[in-house]
């Protein structure tokens, strides 16, 4: 059996769950300060005095600075993807020097010798602030006379995008359903918190930070501050997860970088949970309004989307890209003939959002499976039979949609009737209508998610479409070593999927050496000179390409060195399991074997370079379009609103498995994060713009308690676009699962006149939703 599809357990997990490993909190340096910053109470103010001569006498305290002291280097943090021509993209310094815009923005900072001297020394800054209104809804924000956030107003841009004669799907359309949904504000809560060391060395700078894109990092610090590139280093190290919250340039990474330049020793700074919750960037924040044309039998025959998306303060690396990279998948996997999509970014006084786990994609899964068990309720059908009347069947892929993606390969047919069957629908479907007869207190409720997705975040021609700043390429090289061994380098960056051992089973078949004799470098721009990093599900399908045709390269050197060797014809050596072969004999040559005479160079091929490393950078021609079914049952009790999953079956379809393990855990861990947005987690501003979720106390993240046993199978349709046949699966967990559940909860109430629950699904909401929507005794007879 080869490696690739063999659930080998991870090579890195030894040492990161002993904790024989470097994360960058860990790291110690001879001289280093460490830095805590001072952050507004307020959601939006002028700053009239600024004064921090007290804190510089507190004992350890060796600087203190303002954001008046950087104001003339500091610059702007980037915005990478201006989604229009005209979009306002206001400046956003990384220390606030004339006025605050969220709660939580950095306005001074002490370095102390250590991190409790230097919190301490935070309350001798004095500040004064001029209060100015918050600004905190987004419908209200775009109203004339509101409060705005920058002088230019509160509209971020409009972006547009129409396919097909929409006013003539709607005109005269049997059946038109109108929904609003509220994707609520998540706050990202990755295992570590983010974490940053600044040092210099000479005229050069290393920054060592908990990061998802080292290489990204890189060159925007040197465009913001000015450092050279080639002076500026990038080291993410052992990184504990990022879910998006990581792939970003934060104030942090540019202020610790100028402070270590100007006061010439490293520093230090790490963020508390309470900071995190303030200042990671935040994911979601949506008002959705989709409307669903159809037939009277339910085929869909147009689907409009209207789109609030709240910013928060700033535009900060990705921002107004997330919700633009939904605007694609509000189709989902089904047939229409015309599609509308109009999203208006606006700024508000809370913290600006980004990518979070999924970007855009979860969103706009959850409003079109909401609305396709709307369009069923509407028309009496059951949710699943309308799904099966609208998506595109096995035989059609490839298959373009209404917005232009080529899907590439898929079976919808497939994988739900492994759903069905894991699950139980028929049965369970029973159990509800006897449920409903007897009038049971405590309701059964079934949700279905059949979803697909866009991932493997390129091809660069397409981002630059899209006028996103960057490509979609990625880099991988392949070295062996005189005794036979393979070092790879990676320009994807790990913070918890595995690729040190998936990389190792690709690298294993590919040149016939064993799993243990891979080792695999990443995240360090010193070593990993070139990468796009990792975000969007695209390391397998994007980097992991780049890896086996890095392999290819190296096979093909191997050869003409085994084809000297072995006194024949290249065109006559053949290559299996490691070894090189003249057709027809038993002479032969093991790559190792190739490798180490490379070295000795002794005996060579005329002008044959001694040396069989080799490159590859990898630009994808379509996305990677990974899809499934999850079905959720649900028990409410509609005296106490209280849900409890009772079952979840996911059966998703990722292309080829390379480790049935990693994908195993990535679906448990995207299954759990979307269960969380539809039941637990909300950030919470009062009316002032205080963020009241700021501990994990307040701010719900469900344990292994609060979550059912899961279970998961696949089906299996390889990707045409790449060698390998793989797709993404780091996001699909989460984009499926939150409209299941919130469709099961709704179809456990449906009868009570329910027809919606805003997330998250808390026993109050749900109870409150049947409380408003109480039936008459003629209705509650129905039920």
């Amino acid at each position: 059996m080869g490696e690739v599809g063999r659930a080998r357990r991870r090579k890195e997990d030894a040492r990161l769950v002993t904790g024989r490993t470097q994360w960058t909190d860990n790291i110690q340096l001879p001289g280093m300060l460490h830095v805590a910053f001072l952050r507004s109470p307020l959601a939006h103010a002028r700053i009239t005095r600024v004064d921090v001569s007290a804190a510089r006498g507190r004992p350890g305290v060796v600087a203190v600075f303002s954001g008046r002291d950087f104001a003339a280097e500091q610059g702007s943090l980037p915005c990478a993807w201006p989604v229009t021509e005209d979009i306002v993209i206001p400046d956003h310094p990384p220390m606030a020097v004339d006025e605050v815009r969220y709660v939580g923005e950095a306005v001074a900072c002490v370095i102390a010798t250590d991190r409790y001297r230097a919190a301490d020394a935070l309350d001798a800054i004095e500040i004064d602030y001029e209060p100015l209104d918050p600004v905190l809804d987004m419908t209200e924000a775009l109203t004339e006379g509101s409060a705005t956030v920058h002088e230019a107003g509160n509209r971020a841009f409009t972006w547009k995008f129409a396919q097909g004669d929409v006013e003539g799907a709607f005109r005269d359309a049997p059946v038109v359903i109108d929904r609003t949904f509220v994707q609520q504000r998540l706050i990202p809560s990755a295992m570590e918190p983010r974490a940053v060391v600044a040092q210099t060395d000479g005229d050069g700078f290393t920054l060592h930070s908990a990061t998802q894109i080292p290489h990204i990092l890189r060159v925007m610090l040197a465009l913001t501050t000015g450092i050279p590139e080639h002076k500026l280093r990038v080291i993410a190290p052992d990184v504990g997860g990022g879910f998006g919250s990581k792939l970003q340039v934060t104030a942090e990474e540019v202020l610790c970088l100028l402070i270590t330049r100007r006061l010439g020793r490293p520093v230090k700074w790490t963020e508390s949970r309470s900071e995190g919750n303030l200042t990671v960037h935040h994911g979601r924040d949506q008002l959705q309004r989709i409307s669903v044309a159809a037939e009277s039998d339910g085929r869909i025959r147009g689907v409009k989307v209207d789109l609030l998306a709240d910013m928060g303060a700033y535009l900060m690396l990705v921002t107004p890209g997330v919700p633009l990279l939904g605007a694609f998948m509000y189709g989902g996997i089904y047939k229409m003939d015309a599609y509308d999509f109009t999203c208006t970014g606006v700024f508000t006084t809370k913290m600006p959002t980004d990518a979070y786990r999924g970007a855009g994609r979860p969103e706009a899964t959850f409003a079109i499976e909401r609305a396709m068990d709307e369009l069923a309720a509407e028309l009496g059908l059951d949710p699943m039979e309308v799904r099966r009347r609208n998506w595109i069947r096995h035989a059609e892929f490839p298959y373009t949609t209404i917005c232009g993606l080529t899907y590439d390969s898929g079976n919808y047919e497939a994988a739900t009737d492994r759903a069905l069957a894991l699950f139980g629908y028929d049965e369970l479907r029973a159990e509800q209508a006897d449920r409903r007869n007897r009038r049971d207190p405590v309701q059964l409720g079934i949700g279905i998610s059949t979803y697909t997705e866009m991932c493997g975040l390129a091809p660069s021609r397409v981002l630059g479409s899209l006028s996103y700043g960057a490509g979609g390429w990625e880099h991988a090289e392949v070295r062996m070593l005189p005794t036979g061994k393979v070092e790879v380098v990676t320009g994807s960056s790990p913070h918890g999927q595995g690729h040190v051992t998936a990389w190792s089973q690709i690298v294993a078949d590919a040149l016939g050496v064993p799993f243990e004799d891979v080792s695999v470098l990443h995240g360090d721009t010193a070593s990993s000179h070139k990468g796009m990093d990792t975000y969007g599900s695209r390391s397998l399908s994007v980097g992991g390409i780049a890896l086996v045709q890095a392999c290819e390269k190296v096979r093909e050197k191997a050869r003409q060195v085994a084809a000297h060797m072995m006194e024949a014809s290249p065109d006559d050596v053949e290559f299996t399991d490691g070894r090189f072969r003249v057709r027809g004999t038993t002479t032969e040559r093991t790559i190792q074997e190739i490798a180490l005479a490379t070295f000795a160079a002794h005996d060579l091929p005329e002008g044959f370079e001694p040396r069989l490393d080799a490159q590859a950078t990898f630009d994808p021609d379509n996305f990677s379009f990974p899809h499934g079914t999850h079905l959720c049952a649900v028990e409410v009790d509609t005296e106490t609103g209280a849900t409890t999953i009772r079952s979840y079956v996911a059966v998703d379809d990722v292309g080829k498995v390379v480790n049935p393990l990693i994908v195993e855990g990535q679906v448990h861990g995207g299954i759990a994060q979307g269960i969380a947005q539809a039941l637990f987690e909300e950030a919470v501003y009062d009316a002032d713009g205080n963020l009241l979720t700021t501990t994990m106390a307040d701010y719900l993240l469900p344990s292994a308690t609060d979550l059912p046993v899961f279970v998961t199978d696949r089906t299996e349709t390889p990707a045409t676009s790449n060698p390998l046949g793989v797709k993404g699966v780091g996001e699909a967990g989460t984009i499926a699962s939150t409209p299941a559940v919130v469709n099961a909860i709704v179809d456990a109430l449906r009868p009570y006149g329910v027809r919606d629950v805003r997330m998250p699904c808390t026993p109050e909401r749900v109870w409150r939703a049947l409380h408003d929507r109480a039936p008459s005794a003629e209705e509650g007879a129905s039920v």
